[in-house]
């Protein structure tokens, strides 16, 4: 039978990365549209608008190393 913990462990790990992965979502897509605004009056801004519009997948990374860090929590099988 599995235990009570390892499934809220589970669901710990699966909250850290949605939560990231969602706030990164909203964060591109204000980013994306600040970008394609900015680069419309000045085509030399696409090298900054691609960094900028990359920045916010650095959450899901940190979202996934935290999940990962969650996981460790597990009782070994």
């Amino acid at each position: 039978m599995v235990e009570l913990n390892l499934g809220l462990i589970a669901i710990g790990a699966g909250i850290a990365i949605a939560g990231t992965a969602f706030a990164a979502a909203i964060a591109e897509k204000e980013i994306g549209s600040a970008a394609v605004g900015a680069m419309a009056e000045k085509e030399e801004l696409f090298g900054k608008a691609l960094i900028l519009t990359v920045i916010p997948e650095t959450l899901v990374i940190f979202g996934l190393v935290v999940a990962i860090m969650i996981l460790g929590l597990a009782p070994a099988p």
